[in-house]
């Protein structure tokens, strides 16, 4: 008796595929960690390039456990992953269903998140990109507002902070021109000094937190179908496993009734 081979393979295929992948977050969180021109920021969800090692590293020791139990047919392994894989499930559904429940708890958590990452700019790479290509992407500027920069050391609209940068905002928030080729750096300059009906067209004057909420409305089926569609293959990659323990625990007991019945002769 034996494993079947295809129920073997495509569980190992699929975790061999997140392993990969794993591997490359780690290696681009290192890289990125390690090219940090200014100061690096700690906190998990302050820093890109720290989220990425921590979730890469959970999936490569997950998969790892995946790819060895389904090709050596090793059954203490193939439950620690099935095992593993059933928790991050529920943990992930259980997570949806409160986020739906306090969804003005998750809104209040996620303007703390930003408005963190605004009094936190400048200090780390990874996180000005992400904040730029957010405000650029979506057309918005700060959490609720661009006088949101101000929570900001560099931009804090105060008469006493001496940088050249005061009451302005970064230039992800500026509207760009027509044909520009050169990007206007100073562009934001001085803006949170000024009325916001006279920037319209200068600056992005929404706030992000409102625009995330609109293209998550406007993208609700794409977002729920990716979502349903990691549920079901996390589920198929537990069945697989699961089946294949089924397997491995028939053949170890024929094995046990034949021994049994060849020291009974």
């Amino acid at each position: 008796m034996k494993t079947s081979k295809a129920i073997k393979y495509t569980l190992f295929a699929f975790c061999f595929f997140f392993w990969v992948a794993s591997a490359l977050l780690i290696a681009v969180g290192i890289y990125a960690k390690m090219a940090k021109e200014g100061g690096i920021v700690d906190l998990l969800t302050t820093d890109p390039a720290l989220m990425l090692i921590v979730i890469g590293s959970l999936m490569f020791v997950i998969t790892f456990f995946g790819c060895l139990g389904a090709l050596r047919d090793t059954s203490i392994l193939l439950k620690i992953f099935a095992g593993i894989m059933l928790v991050v499930l529920i943990l992930q559904i259980t997570a949806a269903v409160l986020g739906f429940i306090f969804s003005d708890l998750v809104v209040e958590r996620a303007e703390a998140l930003v408005e963190r990452g605004i009094s936190t700019y400048r200090d780390d790479l990874d996180l000005d990109n992400l904040i730029d290509f957010t405000q650029k992407k979506l057309q918005c500027c700060g959490s609720k507002s661009l006088r949101d920069w101000s929570a900001n050391v560099y931009f804090r609209c105060d008469t006493s902070n001496p940088s050249l940068e005061r009451c302005g905002v970064p230039f992800s928030c500026c509207i760009p021109e027509k044909e520009e080729t050169v990007i206007n750096t100073m562009c934001g300059y001085g803006v949170q000094s000024q009325r916001e009906w006279d920037l319209i067209d200068k600056i992005y004057v929404e706030g992000c937190l409102d625009k995330v909420v609109v293209w998550g409305r406007q993208n609700l089926l794409a977002i729920g179908g990716i979502t349903l569609g990691l549920f079901v293959l996390e589920i198929f990659m537990i069945v697989l496993a699961s089946v294949q323990i089924s397997q491995l625990t028939l053949i170890s007991n024929e094995k046990k009734r034949k021994s049994l019945r060849y020291t009974s002769r």
